[in-house]
């Protein structure tokens, strides 16, 4: 995300990395967590946090990366607070301060709105819009959830977050192919459609109506349809053909629509029962197979922009792409045939997936430090 007429200050990366690292500490225990609700065993302090898989997740590790990736292209001190929020939540929240924790989450998200604002009233562009939405979706997702109400029950207040933050910045980088105004019209109404199944959600939760299924089945609708213009209109349709990084970038993007129409199909047709098999597969379908596909794909282009690292691309970056994929294949289809022990492989696949990434991106890193000086990696255009 880049903001024009106000150039990001040359903060050192020593500055960063301390909140960076905040949010790799909720993707760890987390992650960790994850795998303790499906018995593997955990050392006891991760094993605790069990019931804090989804907000360690969501708020804990994608709060801080998009915060600070904000913070980066606002330029501005204050707006830095909000990783630091965020990653002093989920200190709090693994430290033992559970009670504080949400708190600590909700105040990250509202700085992060008001970044974000602040960026649509020099930009008043259609991806700044989606963003700021994207940030108010964490707010009001983070404030019931701190208010006393479920995670089940904000989940799609946190998918909002994350999808419509992905829209938004691929909606940026349309204008290198830019999409005619009826793809536009059609971007607005599917937009249009996914607030309002939030709004029936918020609507459903107030009235204590938990049986309305339209809010979460039309969520669904929304997400399938995303996919599908996603798919249609995105550049990396187009950059998918060419070498190296950005074929790379474009096959992860590519391959996480995919995981997106799944997503949303499933929600689709079988709503979000906590407790079903379809619930664990719409979920990871969307936040591991697409949200984490798309983490994958940004991270050369993030990580040398937020740190002041080289990142240079190998091919050795397709595998934890493809650890990835295969290994939530496997958990859908544990999901899918009800067995218990293909869910459970699954999702250790999917945890030394996210390992492999850290350690393909760090000795990358260290690669370059080797064999030239301390620059960071052009960005790519995908």
């Amino acid at each position: 995300m880049s903001v024009p007429g106000r150039p990001a200050p040359r903060r050192p990366a020593l500055e960063r990395l301390p909140l960076l690292l905040l949010g790799f500490v909720a993707l760890i225990v987390g992650t960790g967590a994850g795998l303790a609700r499906l018995a593997w065993p955990m050392p006891t302090g991760i094993a605790q946090a069990a019931a804090w898989h989804g907000p360690l997740m969501v708020c804990g590790f994608f709060g801080v990366v998009i915060s600070l990736e904000r913070a980066v292209a606002v330029g501005r001190v204050w707006a830095y607070a909000a990783p630091l929020l965020t990653g002093l939540g989920t200190a709090l929240a693994v430290h033992g301060g559970n009670g504080w924790a949400p708190y600590f989450y909700v105040a990250g998200s509202g700085v992060l709105l008001l970044a974000t604002l602040s960026v649509l009233q020099r930009q008043r562009e259609n991806f700044v819009v989606m963003l700021a939405v994207a940030a108010a979706c964490w707010s009001v997702g983070t404030a019931l959830w701190a208010g006393g109400a479920a995670v089940h029950e904000v989940v799609l207040w946190w998918l909002g977050f994350l999808v419509l933050t992905i829209a938004g910045e691929r909606l940026e980088l349309s204008r290198f192919m830019p999409p005619s105004a009826a793809a536009l019209r059609w971007f607005a109404l599917i937009t249009a459609l996914l607030l309002l199944a939030l709004a029936g959600s918020w609507l459903a939760l107030w009235q204590a109506a938990p049986a309305a299924t339209w809010p979460v089945q039309g969520f669904g609708v929304g997400l399938l349809a995303l996919a599908l213009w996603l798919a249609r209109y995105d550049i990396a349709r187009r950059t998918v053909r060419q070498r190296g990084l950005t074929r790379y970038i474009a096959l992860c993007l590519l391959s996480g629509y995919g995981w997106l129409a799944l997503g949303g199909s499933v929600i689709a047709v079988a709503g979000l029962q906590p407790g079903q098999p379809s619930y664990d597969a719409a979920l990871h379908a969307l936040l591991l197979g697409f949200v984490f596909s798309m983490v994958f794909g940004h991270a050369p282009i993030v990580f040398p922009a937020v740190l002041r690292v080289s990142l240079p691309y190998h091919p050795v970056f397709y595998v934890p792409l493809a650890l990835l994929h295969v290994s939530l294949a496997l958990r859908l289809l544990g999901d899918a045939s009800e067995s218990f022990a293909l869910t459970r492989w699954g999702a250790l696949g999917s945890a030394l997936a996210l390992a492999a990434f850290i350690a393909v991106m760090a000795s990358a890193v260290l690669r370059s430090r080797r064999t030239r000086p301390l620059r960071p990696t052009p960005p790519a255009r995908n």
